[in-house]
């Protein structure tokens, strides 16, 4: 497992690492398989990566346009553009080459009903409903859902387990995420229709970070949405509540493509898929989250300790 001291000693040897690709170009023996320089990039010359406005999806992203850069790609960073109704666009009209993306989430943008819940029918699903232009590459085994989180005090008190059991709340309850989440299918709508709940909501637009986390602990909400793969869900001795109807579908990490990725682009991420494990972004979000570090330093120790440099 990936660990924020072994993390920061990667990191010197990634930094070396980086030194010799640039001198040395796209070397024979580089483990995610060198492109040559001519074909980087494509005919429009850089590869432009997004991120959303999320520190874990910036992490994905440094490490896709990281691990790009050292098998000779030319990458262009376009991070923290917001979320889908903001960075969608950007990638149907090819602006954006490639973006860090959860499977689950992405099915449910365009095709709202979906019925897909398993991780391999919704990957499948997702492939069939993407706009013309855009494609998907392999799914991670790296997750980073959806997940309705109360505290310990209160999930004692009300007997809470699953989401279901929010129903025989007797209070008020309100619900917190950001703004988007209150016409989501799985929002206060999807909450009454699948588990009988009634929900207000409030939105707090920091994507279940501390300003959410606070509102919780304060009793200003009572239920909030935060991805399940945020290391202070455990750290704050919070409850992620049971989902046994499937209200969540199945999120992978997975990279949404444009014509801008080439094959050979498409093989370099496709390896960094392949290493990225559900540990792996768990830690990775604790180095940003609890010890501060830059996205462009985690993604370096990581490629480095998985040996993808």
């Amino acid at each position: 497992m990936f660990t924020a001291r072994r993390g920061r000693l990667a990191f010197v040897g990634a930094v070396a690492a980086l030194a010799v690709a640039a001198l040395a170009g796209c070397a024979s023996g580089n483990p995610l398989g060198a492109a040559s320089t001519d074909s980087a990039g494509g005919s429009s010359g850089a590869i432009v990566v997004g991120s959303q406005q999320y520190y874990s999806n910036e992490i994905i992203a440094e490490i896709y346009a990281q691990a790009l850069e050292a098998n000779g790609f030319t990458v262009e960073r376009k991070f923290n553009i917001g979320q889908r109704d903001a960075y969608l666009p950007s990638l149907e009209n090819g602006e954006v080459d490639l973006f860090p993306e959860y499977t689950g989430n992405l099915l449910q943008y365009y095709v709202p009903d979906t019925q897909a819940r398993t991780s391999d029918d919704v990957y499948a699903a997702l492939a069939d409903a993407l706009p013309k232009g855009l494609r998907v590459l392999d799914q991670a085994a790296a997750t980073d859902q959806d997940s309705y989180v109360v505290t310990k005090e209160f999930a004692d008190a009300n007997k809470l387990t699953s989401i279901g059991d929010l129903a025989s709340v007797t209070t008020p309850l309100t619900l917190g995420g950001n703004s988007e989440l209150e016409t989501r299918p799985y929002g206060p709508k999807g909450l009454k229709a699948t588990y009988g709940v009634t929900i207000g909501f409030i939105a707090i637009e920091d994507s279940g970070g501390p300003l959410t986390q606070q509102a919780l602990k304060d009793g200003t909400v009572q239920v909030v949405n935060i991805y399940s793969a945020d290391p202070n869900i455990k750290a704050n001795n919070l409850v992620t509540l049971e989902d046994p109807k499937g209200l969540f579908l199945a999120s992978h990490v997975v990279p949404l493509a444009g014509d801008g990725v080439t094959d050979e682009a498409a093989a370099v991420v496709n390896k960094v898929q392949a290493a990225l494990s559900a540990s792996d972004l768990v830690a990775l979000n604790s180095l940003s989250v609890n010890e501060q570090e830059s996205a462009d330093t985690i993604a370096k120790g990581w490629l480095a300790e998985k040996k993808l440099f």
